[in-house]
């Protein structure tokens, strides 16, 4: 249902906030804790790098059967499940007395994030059709944010009040348990997956459509470039001798997506069909993982908050395309492979990353792949222009 009233549209902003920021609280609650979790379960760093793993390879294999959940049972009721499964993997991760069930526990909240991610763009679209751009800024802003807090909070504060690393996932589960109760409650009605009631409606995608594989491609282009700078600026700055850079450059990476996202509130609306933005964000990403690679203390350390903006202004871009360039009753299932695709990508290139780096000994190397999406992104720029503007 569409928000008539001021009041129905702030609700709606605050819910679609509330929904971003739970894609991503109990993800990034494991970070900080990593090493009590070592500690405390003997873990090797090969099941380290499992257990961070795991969540981007779920949320690109778990993405379509949530095309499926929205298609059977509406892109609101989908939410709320993705969510209470989200709260209660996190909340079993507090309670795993082994790695095994750690691991089964990460396997179901990813899930649950997976089949939240495409229903975000089919709530954006039936609660605010006249504003996607503005909605879809609004709870990718509340996402980014969910990965800033339990980074910046989990240490100092949460495990201080509650005693631990395993109460740790529980209260941050208990919060996004919070989340779905209030969406579940306050969320505008009816909702419906939206394809007219004489026809079942469709929830697998159509992978011949060029439009998916133009939108999984550029989303993964970024979500690609974020997770392999995370992953190799440590290790690289470590190899050449920088390891004081290491903290301030991860910093710079994740606090240089916010001023992105705060930007695009106000102009989103503006931007999402335009060709310069995404040319201009696949430059930067260019650029940046050239700044990486080579560049002095100072420009390490702007390179990495412009790699940040970059991908952040893109997703929010991106987010909003399903529902501004599907039909109604497709918008969830072309997010879901684009969700599929791109999360692929976010696997394949770390890998390709590391490949370059054994393969070549030369450090640098890990940042040729991070170029490369920058380039893919900047060469299908021009594809989200509307026909008539391309001619």
């Amino acid at each position: 249902m569409k928000a008539k009233t001021s009041s129905q549209f702030l609700l709606c902003l605050a819910l679609l906030w509330l929904a971003g920021s739970g894609l991503r609280l109990t993800i990034l609650a494991v970070p900080p804790v990593i090493p009590l979790i070592h500690d405390d379960l003997q873990m090797s760093e090969t099941a380290v790098g499992i257990l961070s793993g795991l969540p981007p390879v779920l949320f690109g294999l778990a993405a379509v059967p949530g095309s499926l959940l929205i298609a059977r049972l509406g892109p609101l009721a989908t939410l709320v499940i993705g969510l209470l499964a989200t709260a209660l993997g996190s909340a079993l991760r507090g309670a795993a007395p082994n790695l095994a069930l750690l691991y089964a526990a990460t396997v179901l909240t990813g899930i649950g994030v997976a089949v939240m991610q495409p229903s975000m763009p089919p709530l954006v679209r039936a609660w605010m059709p006249d504003r996607i751009g503005f909605g879809t800024a609004v709870y990718t802003n509340g996402l980014l944010i969910g990965e800033v807090l339990p980074v910046a909070l989990t240490l100092p504060l949460v495990l201080p009040l509650v005693g631990g690393w395993r109460a740790g996932f529980v209260a941050w589960a208990v919060l996004v348990a919070l989340i779905a109760l209030i969406v579940a409650v306050l969320a505008p009605r009816p909702l419906t997956a939206g394809g007219p009631a004489s026809a079942p409606p469709r929830w697998w995608p159509n992978w011949r459509s060029a439009l998916i594989w133009r939108l999984g491609l550029m989303l993964g282009s970024v979500i690609a470039m974020y997770f392999a700078a995370n992953a190799f600026i440590p290790d690289y700055l470590h190899s050449t001798g920088r390891a004081d850079l290491i903290s301030a450059a991860l910093t710079a990476l994740n606090v240089g997506q916010l001023p992105a996202s705060l930007i695009l509130l106000a102009i989103a609306g503006r931007l999402e069909r335009q060709v310069w933005p995404y040319a201009l964000c696949g430059a930067l990403g260019l650029f940046s993982a050239l700044g990486l690679a080579f560049g002095s203390s100072a420009i390490v350390l702007a390179s990495a908050a412009l790699l940040g903006f970059a991908c952040a202004a893109v997703l929010v871009l991106i987010l909003a395309l399903p529902p501004l360039l599907s039909p109604p009753d497709d918008v969830h299932r072309t997010s879901a492979a684009m969700f599929t695709i791109s999360y692929t990508c976010a696997v394949v290139v770390p890998i390709l990353s590391g490949l370059a780096w054994d393969l070549t000994g030369v450090p640098a190397t890990a940042f040729v792949p991070i170029g490369l999406c920058g380039v893919l992104l900047l060469a299908l720029a021009p594809t989200i222009a509307p026909p008539r503007a391309r001619a």
